[in-house]
């Protein structure tokens, strides 16, 4: 009977104004025209009329009947009331035939107002309706650079391509993030049945996250978007409530890391030197380590590769019999990487060094189901709490080298090659240039780019129609048949390739400290009063990088970089202001420098670079596959926006 129902729905409008009351808070539906002038009102885009979440229809547009109404849009006025008896002839109808009219509407900031059609909300509520059918008008906020609009904002772009509202997250990021987890393009459209199946699956986690009380949307959405990048989301469409919820409590750090506001990340600069690590130098453990480095690729095929296989080789000479390493190698090889690891795992390591970002997920998921086996992934600035990372401040050497090149070039432009648009590599191209800039101001540097257009040999021919010689190229030799080159900075000519300076990975200087360091304690001891995510970025201070010159170069300029070398370990730092970008915009003014969180994520180039950073569709598959883990924003966004800027803060 439609009075019993309104006498159900009576409780829980009454129910609402008093939880509502106990918490300070105003117990009645929302006013938009408390918050939006009649004049932003009445100017709103027409959307037409669509399905939204009745959960998002949050108040209404004016004073008439918003005291009629609890929070929760459950009547507060009487069973004998006008009002009742028209709320139960919207039930009987609602009952017998269902509500077809639609209701009409305003959106602002993703939340519903309703301007007619309170009754008929209230009704389809009450019985539980996941829609309402609605004719909506969107009221665009003020852009005045606040957060909420910047994640607004984010949310419109996502929803042009989803026409979802929900999930909701709290970091502007994280829409684009899931648009690139469900292998779409920046700006693809989402087919009907993958909304659809989006949407089931998003309120199948949801139960899962928070079965019970008031359902926090941004807490939820961040939650699933930390979930799927560790499961995938495959993952989430296969398991049961009760599986994921285990899951859920496997993640619960790596979840509140995900919700937390502000720097996620804490970046160690150089190992940590106790007493307890100089004892271990001496002392043997009670029971071998076993320790295994899981790769990508095969040492020869990828000189990547082969110089961190060179850093185990020199763990084993090191630590003799407390140690006990191997390794596993084209483990992307038929999407085998979580196999490898759990092999890696069964076959009793208990320290797992990944090697590429790309391992960077099956690393997370190996981390997360086995927390008792450490776990580090060779990438940078990465926000994951179960595994550490660690990458080398190669910048140091790039900025060396390009005082080198600088002092070489004369009036003639030099080339830089660079691989991967991710982090680090970026201030790698801005630490060279700043480096040409510091000794020869007139000089270009040319920027070229691997993975866009055919490869290194590519690259190098377009630097070599330009008529540049003095040429950067990559970081570690190459195996690949064509490929096979020197590499760093180099004069390459119709004579060949005459090698001037390179930059020296020392992975074994790497790899040594952090098992010393787990070995005596002081890894353990890094988290200790810490929530954050820790990403070890080492440089020549710690004696894992440095720079070999060779003899061809002249005498004054080998001085020159080992003064620039000497300078950089005693604390001199390449970002230093003023310096500009190519647009000539100040980033920072003088005696200033970059903080470290700055000179990772960069994604801009300084004022004397030729060139630009290419956007997501521009690079090749692989270049896809890497900046889809570890790449910097400009070529993660829709082509197009890849010369903006991160302000400086």
């Amino acid at each position: 009977m439609p009075e019993q129902y309104y006498k159900e729905a009576l409780k829980l409008g009454q129910r609402e104004v008093r939880a509502c009351v106990s918490r300070g808070e105003h117990p009645y539906l929302p006013l938009l025209d408390d918050f939006v002038t009649s004049e932003r009102i009445t100017t709103g885009s027409d959307l037409g009329t669509k399905w939204v979440p009745s959960e998002l229809i949050v108040g209404t547009r004016s004073a008439a009947r918003s005291n009629a109404f609890a929070k929760n849009f459950m009547p507060v006025l009487g069973e004998m009331s006008e009002f009742a008896t028209k709320w139960n002839a919207l039930c009987n109808a609602h009952v017998e035939e269902g509500i077809r009219d639609p209701i009409t509407c305003y959106e602002y900031m993703n939340r519903f107002y309703v301007e007619e059609g309170n009754k008929r909300v209230s009704v389809l509520k009450f019985f539980g309706a996941p829609t309402i059918y609605a004719h909506v008008y969107r009221i665009m906020p003020e852009q005045n650079g606040s957060k909420e609009v910047e994640l607004y904002n984010a949310f419109l772009e996502f929803q042009r391509c989803s026409r979802m509202h929900l999930p909701e997250f709290s970091k502007p990021q994280s829409y684009q993030r899931l648009q690139r987890l469900m292998g779409k393009e920046p700006d693809e459209v989402w087919t009907e049945d993958e909304k659809k199946d989006f949407m089931a699956s998003y309120h199948h986690f949801r139960e899962a996250y928070s079965p019970q009380g008031k359902k926090e949307d941004r807490a939820v959405g961040d939650a699933l978007l930390t979930y799927i990048e560790v499961y995938g989301y495959g993952a989430l469409r296969g398991k049961t409530e009760a599986e994921i919820k285990k899951d859920i409590a496997r993640l619960r750090e790596e979840i509140n890391l995900a919700q937390e506001a502000g720097r996620q990340i804490e970046v160690k600069t150089d190992p940590k030197d106790k007493p307890a690590g100089l004892l271990s130098k001496v002392l043997p453990s009670a029971k071998p380590i076993k320790v295994a480095f899981v790769h990508d690729k095969t040492p020869e095929t990828s000189g990547w590769t082969f110089g961190h296989e060179c850093g185990r080789l020199h763990i084993e000479r090191v630590f003799g019999s407390d140690i006990e390493t191997s390794a596993y190698y084209n483990a992307l090889d038929d999407n085998n990487a979580d196999g490898e690891l759990e092999q890696a795992i069964a076959d009793g390591n208990t320290v797992i060094f990944t090697t590429s970002p790309r391992l960077l997920q099956p690393s997370l998921r190996a981390a997360v189901e086995h927390p008792k086996v450490t776990v580090l992934n060779c990438s940078l600035n990465t926000s994951h709490r179960y595994i550490r990372t660690y990458y080398a401040r190669m910048y140091e050497i790039k900025f060396i080298i390009g005082a080198i090149a600088g002092s070489l070039a004369q009036s003639s432009d030099v080339g830089y090659i660079c691989d991967y648009p991710i982090f680090g590599q970026v201030a790698g191209i801005n630490a060279f240039a700043l480096g040409v800039q510091m000794v020869n101001p007139l000089t270009k540097v040319v920027l070229e780019w691997s993975s866009v257009g055919g490869g290194l040999e590519a690259a190098t021919q377009r630097l070599r129609e330009r008529g540049i010689k003095l040429i950067s190229t990559q970081d570690t030799k190459r195996f690949r048949e064509r490929e096979n080159t020197s590499f760093g900075l180099s004069i390459i000519d119709e004579n060949g390739q005459t090698p001037l300076a390179r930059p020296l990975w020392l992975w074994g200087s790497y790899y040594e400290s952090i098992i010393r360091s787990i070995r005596d304690g002081t890894f353990k001891s890094d988290y200790e009063g810490s929530n954050r995510a820790i990403n070890y970025y080492w440089g020549l201070s710690a004696g894992v990088v440095d720079l070999q010159c060779y003899d061809v170069l002249p005498e004054s300029v080998r001085r020159l970089a080992k003064l620039l070398k000497d300078s950089v370990i005693s604390g001199v730092e390449p970002f230093m202001g003023p310096l500009f970008d190519r647009e000539r915009r100040e980033i920072i003014g003088e005696e200033q420098s970059l903080t470290l969180e700055q000179i990772i994520s960069m994604d801009w180039l300084v004022e004397n670079v030729v060139g630009s950073i290419p956007s997501y569709e521009e690079l090749d598959d692989m270049g896809k596959a890497t900046a889809d883990v570890v790449g910097v924003e400009a070529s993660t966004k829709e082509k197009g926006d890849n010369t903006a800027k991160k302000e400086a803060q």
